[in-house]
């Protein structure tokens, strides 16, 4: 993500085998397990220290089909959710993580079921309890007025609407104002999409366009996303734009939507995004997915970029700093994805840092340089408010420590073991957790094997230490 206050870059100016989505998903239910070992009704939140109710014990959905009908006029929207779901435990009831419009229906498997609101939880009391390790499906049909929600620092994600449609982008909270959800990182799904809107609009989500069609003054779009995804890298953004599709050589399927009203800046970077992609794919290794675009929308009141699945949403023209910030979260943030967003760092670190490398291989400042300007800010300066490690709160997950200290932290590493070790970390990284998750703790044990280094003593600085670090 970027933002004006939590973006860094305005400031600034497969080595192993990849894990099968099967051994993926048998992680995330392990690291699920404390949550979820509770009795016989599932946990509402999965224990993420900074989100408690974010997420949801007892189950796992493997797949989303969404269904929405919207329209910007009225700002109305009906949907209907289907969530296919495994019990990780015996459930008499669990939860959704699901706030502001109403449910209009419920059934598990077909069967009408009992529900309740309790703040951002939905409830579910099915009639007979669902046994350990059975496949359900969950049916809720909802209707109202959408709107965002407030993060910790003040800023808004969700369904955001705009004065043509609507900017959708959920990071760290908003699906649940969209859909019901099972809204933590650790719970990755497959996703389809058919969305109805004017047919003088367009709706964009994630993945792969699998056709559209217009009738009665309306058309409904559908989208297919099978790589797995976390809930707030979906989107269903609305409105006008102008899309131009293509493939590339590699075959991979792009979709560009863009305002008219930003169309001429956003041109000149928007075209640029297959050679980006092709450039980080030699760094970080292969591109995670079988789609790729650009939504770039009119959305000033916004104030930020989101790096959803496949297809990054712009709230205006991006410079291409942003391109290949949003460009490289692919990789680090949603193929490789949080286990706790106190580990936030390992997404924006990341991406700041490919800024630094683009710059520093296309004619640019290198990471050394951009390294020494951050270094040279005073001891007072927020820049060391708080260890990127451990940002201490909801509110400070996108402060500048997170982005600038957690890049700070990877040329530290680089200067540390070498280009040639450190570039096979990263690699290493990208390929080992490929549709799953990664921590903090792992990437240093990954780090330490690929380099034969002991670097307890740098990342206890670079990552956990409080104010502003020695020069390593």
């Amino acid at each position: 993500m970027t933002h004006p206050r939590r973006r860094t870059t305005t400031l600034l100016r497969r080595e192993t085998v990849a894990v099968t989505v099967p051994v993926a998903l048998a992680a995330l239910l392990t690291a699920a397990g404390p949550a979820t070992a509770a009795g016989p009704a599932g946990t509402a939140g999965v224990g993420d220290p900074y989100f408690p109710l974010a997420g949801n014990g007892g189950y796992h959905v493997s797949h989303y089909d969404l269904t929405l009908r919207y329209d910007p006029g009225s700002r109305h929207l009906d949907g209907k959710a289907v969530l296919t779901a495994r019990a990780t435990q015996r459930l008499t009831r669990f939860d959704l993580d699901f706030q502001g419009l109403k449910v209009t229906g419920l059934t598990v498997d077909h069967v009408k079921a009992a529900h309740r609101r309790d703040g951002q939880e939905l409830v579910v009391t099915p009639q007979r309890a669902l046994r350990k390790g059975e496949r359900f499906q969950v049916t809720v049909t909802y209707s109202g007025t959408p709107g965002p929600v407030t993060d910790p620092d003040g800023s808004l994600d969700g369904w955001i609407p705009t004065d043509d449609g609507a900017f959708v982008a959920g990071e760290p909270q908003g699906a649940m104002t969209w859909f019901p959800a099972n809204n933590h990182p650790l719970d990755k799904s497959s996703y389809d999409f058919t969305i109805t809107v004017p047919e003088d609009r367009a709706a964009v989500a994630n993945g792969v366009l699998l056709g559209r069609r217009t009738t009665n003054g309306r058309t409904t779009f559908r989208w297919r996303q099978t790589e797995p995804m976390a809930a707030y890298l979906a989107t269903a953004t609305v409105g006008k734009f102008q899309v131009k599709q293509y493939t590339t050589r590699d075959g991979l399927k792009v979709y560009d939507a863009v305002d008219p009203r930003e169309a001429a800046a956003a041109a000149p970077v928007v075209k640029q995004l297959p050679s980006v992609l092709e450039w980080e794919s030699r760094l970080f290794g292969p591109y995670p997915f079988r789609a790729a675009g650009s939504i770039v929308d009119h959305a000033p009141n916004v104030g930020y970029a989101l790096e959803t699945q496949s297809r990054p949403v712009y709230d205006r023209a991006p410079d291409l700093s942003t391109l290949v910030h949003e460009s490289a979260h692919q990789w680090f943030g949603d193929s490789v994805s949080l286990t706790s967003w106190k580990d936030i760092w390992l997404n924006e670190g990341f991406a700041t840092y490919a800024e630094w490398l683009y710059e520093e291989q296309h004619g640019g400042d290198s990471a050394q340089k951009s390294f020494d300007a951050l270094y040279a800010r005073p001891a007072t300066d927020g820049l060391w408010a708080f260890p990127p490690g451990d940002p201490g709160s909801g509110a400070n997950i996108f402060g500048t420590p997170v982005y600038a200290r957690g890049a700070m932290t990877l040329h530290a590493l680089r200067t540390t073991v070498g280009d040639r070790a450190f570039f096979r970390v990263l690699r290493a990284w990208a390929a080992a957790h490929r549709y799953g998750h990664g921590t903090t703790a792992q990437f240093e044990r990954l780090a330490e094997r690929e380099s034969g280094q002991d670097l307890g003593v740098l990342f206890r600085t670079w990552l956990y230490g409080r104010g502003k670090p020695g020069r390593p």
